[in-house]
């Protein structure tokens, strides 16, 4: 049953590279709703893996299974629509990478093997750098590259922090398997300096898969240049697969007591991004670029929530969770903008208020809620991490992620107010129906995350609590 989630997937994918392309559209869909279902079956039963000494269901991966899950089926759907309205070359290729990518993340969410997570944060690299070359113009040549080698590097990185993790456990003489939970319940017996190593070098090298500053440089470029829905896959879901990595090695630091040293990285990487974030979203001049700009915010945010531990890696989790709602929201309002306007410069766009009234609510929505405002998650779980940061004393850091916020949240909404409402000369556009599918996924993601945050459903609260418990986290 465990298997099966990520085997669906891959199966279809491997079919829709030899099939009508009205076929493997078709196929994308039906793929994501099955997923969903599966998604569904596994979070209510909860069964053993047939292969458990390499995979597992543990609360963090259910919670990265079920949001990639919902936000692969909205986003299959508004696929469907995009693709009748833009220009794509090889359609068959970009649904077949599509579906394996989707196949590769849900791989990620319920590996417990350290190698198995490894190999399948490395396949996500593989399944989305075809997705990102999609226009095969010079600019998207150029950015899947430098996401393949600056990627892979990182990957590397992680590769040789997992094999200091073993030398920590032959040094400390465990006889365990090498697996985050068997390791989690030995962690005292692992030997600190290897530990700490391992630690480091894995969190660098997830660290750049997850778009942690300075390692982030690949970002941009690769969600300028991919196709909005695959845009939105990169940012509403791989970066979360990346965090896995950490997150779980973090479980591994905390049980070994060694939490204060994890924390304390953990955070300055985290300050590092929102500050990166801050200095270059002021002066973008592409509305793609400001979007992976503010992924990088987000996911700095969310490193800092868990280093800082207790309610702040709460809410770090429901900013993780409200991040990829909203996030994969803009992404798909992006690919309307681009559609309407053609062009991806801000300055040629504007209006849109009036040209796409639709896009603009979804649009402008997803700006006050990736930006924190009430009653949106997004605030609600950086409260806690303020709260968080100020129980425990980290002074400093909360005056530095107030400022960035404050920096961040003033050039975002320069720029979206001129999306919106300039009205320029040389503003045109090149015509969009705004049909039902173009826009109601867009909504549903936006009305997703309100709910949560006046409605969040017993088990989903305890998986949170479950999750963030193994790392020191929790609302008390």
């Amino acid at each position: 049953m465990v298997e099966i989630v990520f085997l669906a997937p891959f199966i279809t994918g491997i079919i829709a590279f030899f099939i009508p392309k009205a076929m493997g559209r078709r196929l994308l869909v039906g793929t994501g709703a099955v997923h969903l279902f599966l998604s569904l079956l596994l979070w209510k039963n909860r069964p053993e893996a047939i292969f458990n000494d390499y995979f597992a269901v543990t609360p963090e991966g259910l919670l990265s299974l079920l949001v990639i899950s919902l936000l692969f089926f909205l986003i299959s759907i508004y696929t469907i629509a995009y693709l009748k309205e833009s220009e794509i070359q090889n359609e068959n290729i970009f649904t077949g990478f599509m579906l394996l990518f989707l196949s590769t993340m849900t791989m990620v969410t319920l590996s417990d093997h350290i190698m198995v997570m490894w190999i399948a944060i490395e396949a996500t690299t593989l399944a989305s750098a075809p997705l990102i070359y999609t226009h095969r113009s010079a600019a998207s040549l150029e950015a899947t590259w430098k996401y393949i080698l600056i990627c892979s590097v990182g990957i590397a990185m992680a590769l040789l922090g997992s094999v200091f993790i073993t030398l920590a456990m032959d040094i400390g003489k465990v006889d365990a398997p090498l697996s985050f939970s068997a390791l989690t319940l030995v962690a005292k017996q692992l030997d600190p300096m290897w530990l700490k190593a391992g630690f480091v070098f894995i969190l660098v090298g997830y660290g750049t898969k997850m778009g942690l500053a300075p390692m982030h440089t690949w970002l941009p470029d690769a969600h300028s240049e991919a196709p909005s829905p695959a845009s939105a896959l990169l940012s509403g879901v791989l970066l979360n697969c990346a965090y896995l990595g950490i997150f779980k090695t973090n479980k591994i630091m905390h049980a070994a007591g060694l939490n204060d040293f994890s924390g304390t990285i953990l955070i300055a990487f985290g300050l590092i991004s929102i500050l990166a974030a801050a200095t270059f979203i002021l002066k973008q001049n592409e509305y793609k670029r400001m979007l992976a700009y503010s992924s990088i915010e987000n996911m700095g945010i969310i490193a800092v929530g868990t280093g800082i531990g207790g309610i702040a890696a709460y809410g770090a989790m429901i900013c993780m969770i409200h991040h990829s709602l909203i996030k994969s929201s803009l992404f798909l309002s992006s690919g309307n903008i681009l559609l309407g306007y053609g062009d991806r410069f801000i300055k040629n766009t504007g209006n849109m208020v009036s040209r796409m009234p639709k896009t603009f609510v979804a649009f402008f929505a997803g700006f006050a809620g990736i930006s924190g405002f009430p009653p949106f998650g997004i605030f609600i779980g950086e409260m806690f991490i303020i709260i968080g940061a100020f129980k425990t004393g980290h002074y400093i850091a909360a005056g530095i992620f107030i400022l960035s916020l404050c920096v961040i949240f003033a050039g975002f909404a320069n720029q979206v107010m001129k999306i919106s409402f300039n009205d320029s000369d040389s503003t045109k556009t090149i015509g969009l129906k705004e049909k039902a599918s173009l826009v109601w996924p867009q909504y549903i993601l936006l009305l997703t995350s309100l709910v949560l945050c006046f409605y969040m459903p017993d088990t989903l609260y305890q998986t949170i609590i479950d999750a963030v418990t193994a790392i020191g986290g929790g609302l008390k």
